[in-house]
């Protein structure tokens, strides 16, 4: 059985639904804080069970009989909470239940020094499951596109983006990223340890961004840049707390040193289609 956490999540949704597609549903599991919001999966024939990785006893329970266990990162820090202590948690689970793979949403930026702070813990996690005594496996996923689309804001009303220096960026979809991630636990053996970034198939800046929402809108569309410490004061501002402030200007930071520009050919290899582009991911978007 495969057995996939943030079951009800965006991604942790899509990668069942592709696992569906290729396998039965017996032998698909799903792991989440809220069953009752997977009812749909369990009509389908999914396991589901209640798993919280701030509830080892839980994660116990939801991984039983696992042959392989996905782990969808956690972004408790966010909020206030210990990422990697829920990630210990989880990889412990899934070793104590006998899993012989765990694979980890891990990110193609994965370093101990990147200027953009969740990227410390997919390294940290990775350093985990080295040293936890199962085979595994991180999915070196590219940026999130709805990311770069979510900093575009409401351009049909503003027309301006606000922004610090950037870089480019190889905005990836989470639908490509988890028929991958469907690919690799349906077929065994492709990945040991990380794999290669999975990303689309070009990188792209906030200019390039700007000129195909402006595109896409028929409008013109202002890239404004603004000074690092201005965002944030701006960003703290209009509510967000001081931390997560500082993890979003980590990201300009980190792109500018050209941390998220790598294009590979793996996912569309995998997924065997040319990756969904960002100026899809914004068409759909933008929509009036």
């Amino acid at each position: 059985m495969i057995v996939v956490t943030g079951a009800t999540g965006k991604l942790g949704t899509l990668i069942l639904n592709a696992l569906l597609a290729r396998m039965p549903a017996e032998r698909i599991g799903a792991s989440t804080r809220d069953p009752d919001k997977a009812e749909g999966l369990a009509r389908a024939g999914v396991r589901v069970r209640h798993g919280d990785f701030a509830d080892g006893a839980s994660l116990h329970h939801a991984f039983e009989g696992a042959t392989q266990v996905l782990l969808v990162s956690s972004n408790a820090e966010a909020y206030g909470g210990d990422t990697l202590a829920q990630h210990r948690a989880a990889i412990e689970a899934a070793r104590d239940a006998g899993v012989q793979r765990i694979v980890y949403t891990s990110h193609m930026g994965a370093s101990t020094t990147s200027a953009f702070r969740p990227m410390h813990n997919h390294a940290a996690t990775e350093a985990m499951l080295s040293s936890c005594g199962v085979p595994w496996t991180a999915l070196r996923n590219g940026f999130y596109a709805e990311a770069g689309a979510a900093i575009l804001g409401d351009v049909r009303q503003t027309r301006t983006v606000a922004a610090p220096v950037d870089g480019r960026v190889s905005w990836t979809a989470h639908a490509d990223l988890a028929a991958a991630a469907a690919v690799i636990l349906s077929e065994q053996g492709l990945f040991d340890g990380p794999t290669p970034a999975l990303t689309a198939g070009e990188a792209l800046d906030m200019q390039d961004l700007v000129e195909l929402a402006a595109e896409l809108i028929d409008v013109p569309v202002e890239r404004r840049v603004v000074d690092d410490d201005a965002f944030r004061f701006q960003t703290i501002d209009r509510g967000v707390p001081a931390a997560y402030a500082d993890i979003q200007l980590g990201l300009f930071r980190a792109s500018r040193a050209g941390e998220f520009a790598r294009v590979d050919p793996t996912l569309g290899r995998l997924i065997d289609r040319a990756p969904i582009s960002m100026r899809d991911v914004l068409a759909t978007r933008l929509q009036p």
